[in-house]
């Protein structure tokens, strides 16, 4: 069977589309087309159903991608470190949201970069989770961490952590809604009015933060708009500091400015709010060694954060 029609395949079976297969592969979208169709005759079977939107995979063609994918990215790998050229690093390409892979993931893997024989270069990017995981289904990247599990067998998901947040404001707008304790003193289905006139630092206009931890703790939606919306969670803390209003931020981002008293939380619920973090790979290429030990770092270092 001819590798250049498996690396089709297997491209148009991670897009999800000829068209965004033809542009990763720098093909025309009839070249990709014809490619499948040979495969597909070949084969004897269909191996995806067209749709108004993009391509499904069939069994056979959900199988053969599980079968095929890995050794094929194997391949690559090698073309991509080559053969006599020992000194030469890997590289480990890794995707994340920008706050947590700035401020957990890549402190913890940069200790594995370096020439020990074992060690590897390390190229970032951020996205949100559907980014990311689209991006390593495509072979973008090769370890990515989502806040979503991803479906179907293409990808392998493992829990990484989880994540508190914690409601906050500076001690200024603290002190304008009273003591936490005649907070906590309004019955918990009324508690959210108390916090309904203080403005919002958010990272969207949707409030994906404050609208989650609302509906955990209060069952309710938060009433207030988002005042200052900036798409970046440590921006987000630094205006909460500067007074422009409350927030939710995860524990770890806002603990230290918790413990100086840049910040104080304005509500602590039985259980917190908690949010998933998954480190997930394209099944089949934990058998490349860097990004195995680089998996297996960051699994270990991750009991220390939760």
């Amino acid at each position: 069977m001819d590798l250049a029609l498996l690396r089709t395949f297997v491209t148009v079976h991670r897009a999800g589309s000829f068209t965004r297969a033809a542009a990763l592969l720098g093909l025309s979208q009839p070249a990709v087309t014809s490619q499948i169709r040979t495969l597909e005759r070949q084969l004897g079977r269909p191996l995806f159903l067209r749709q108004a939107r993009g391509v499904t995979p069939t069994t056979i063609g959900d199988e053969l991608a599980h079968k095929a994918a890995p050794h094929l990215d194997a391949l690559v790998e090698i073309t991509e470190t080559g053969l006599d050229d020992e000194s030469s690093l890997r590289t480990l390409h890794l995707a994340g949201p920008p706050e947590f892979t700035a401020e957990r993931a890549l402190p913890a893997l940069t200790e594995l970069t370096g020439e020990d024989g074992q060690g590897f270069a390390l190229r970032a990017s951020f996205g949100n989770a559907e980014e990311i995981l689209e991006g390593l289904a495509a072979g973008h990247h090769d370890l990515a961490i989502s806040t979503a599990r991803p479906r179907g067998a293409l990808l392998t998901a493992s829990t990484l952590c989880d994540e508190e947040h914690v409601l906050v404001a500076a001690p200024s707008r603290a002190d304008q809604l009273g003591s936490g304790e005649a907070v906590k003193s309004v019955p918990g289905g009324k508690r959210a009015l108390a916090f309904e006139d203080v403005p919002v630092v958010e990272v969207h206009e949707s409030l994906p933060f404050v609208s989650r931890y609302w509906a955990s703790v209060f069952d309710s939606r938060p009433a207030a708009p988002g005042t200052v919306v900036v798409p970046d969670l440590r921006a987000v803390l630094a205006c909460t500091v500067a007074g422009a209003g409350l927030a939710v931020l995860p524990r770890y981002l806002c603990a230290v400015a918790l413990e100086r008293g840049d910040v104080v939380a304005l509500h602590e619920p039985t259980v917190p709010p908690l949010r998933t973090y998954f480190l997930v790979v394209r099944t089949g290429t934990l058998a490349m060694p860097h990004i195995a030990r680089a998996h297996e770092w960051l699994l270990r270092a991750a009991a220390d954060w939760c």
